[in-house]
């Protein structure tokens, strides 16, 4: 069964927000790979990851520390599923915010045990960067990005820091900042006509400008990490751009902590190099939404169960 990448193929690695308690339990009872890859990942962390995903509680595993490396293990062994299954490969691979990891750890551009420890540092600095209530975020639904980006700049000239922090499909935008510059964002998108402005159940303002300080930190630890030269094509949340060279793709990782997402970009950049088809590999079905909406002509296979790894292995040739 030798490899051969497909040019009209993209895979996706899920973002936080996809997590749940018991995530991937039907593919583990089919396919022990499933909790092989978590007992490696358990191994780096020094505690059972598999046991908090399958039992929770719900509130451990949505600490932005332990949900960091969850969802990587769950991303890493969907791929390791479908590569033990077929010898189709993706030309492309991308994930949305810290999917970017597992779409690295795919790409042969990261070790897996490093890119655990490595998220899960991510987290602690992310949650340490600023205080519990301090930041915020919020999905603004139904205005165009650049009324969002203009909302987010009145709004910072007057009330604190709030920006545009996922671009994550048309009419969807989610920002991020100080609590009450977000609160009065939320109050300026509604008045601009936005059909729903909802405050989002997180603790970290992710993707803004108080993720700076956490990004210096980060910057120093990615330097110890190796990184390799992708053998499949990454696009990154940052710039939407390709890169081999090692100091570049950490460059992108620290930059990623403080700059917006850029999803709808992302995939519509896929879509105009050919790539007609997607999988999105993990928990959830958060990134096939999304692209029902940006990218309309394409098709989306979410892969998190027996059965949706069936249709997907079924469809691709």
């Amino acid at each position: 069964m030798e490899p051969q990448q497909r040019p009209y193929l993209a895979f996706l690695f899920p973002g936080q927000g996809s997590q749940s308690v018991g995530m991937l339990a039907a593919l583990a009872d089919e396919y022990p790979q499933v909790r092989e890859t978590f007992e490696e990942a358990s191994e780096a962390l020094g505690f059972d990851l598999w046991q908090l995903t399958r039992q929770g509680p719900a509130e451990r595993l949505n600490q932005t520390v332990n949900t960091q490396p969850a969802l990587l293990a769950a991303g890493v062994a969907v791929w390791r599923l479908w590569c033990g299954q077929t010898g189709i490969r993706p030309a492309w691979v991308a994930g949305h915010s810290l999917g970017e990891y597992t779409a690295l750890v795919c790409a042969e551009a990261l070790n897996f045990a490093d890119a655990v420890k490595l998220v899960a540092e991510r987290g602690r600095l992310m949650q340490s960067a600023v205080p519990e209530g301090v930041g915020a975020m919020a999905a603004i639904l139904g205005l165009e990005d650049h009324v969002v980006v203009h909302l987010c700049r009145e709004v910072s000239s007057r009330n604190g820091l709030v920006s545009a922090a996922n671009f994550n499909a048309p009419g969807q935008v989610v920002i991020a900042g100080e609590a009450s510059a977000v609160d009065k964002a939320c109050e300026a998108a509604k008045a601009a006509g936005a059909k729903r402005a909802v405050k989002l159940p997180v603790s970290v303002p992710s993707h803004c400008e108080l993720m700076k300080p956490a990004a210096e930190k980060f910057a120093a630890l990615l330097e110890k990490i190796p990184v390799r030269m992708p053998a499949v094509t990454v696009v990154h949340n940052v710039d939407v751009g390709t890169h081999t060279a090692p100091e570049v793709i950490r460059a992108m990782l620290a930059e990623q902590l403080y700059s917006p997402v850029r999803w709808s970009d992302s995939m519509r950049f896929l879509h105009d190099q050919g790539v007609s088809t997607f999988v999105e590999a993990g928990p959830g079905k958060v990134l096939t939404g999304l692209n029902k909406r940006i990218v309309k002509e394409c098709r989306t296979l979410p892969v998190f169960d027996p059965a949706s790894l069936a249709t997907a292995l079924e469809e691709i040739e």
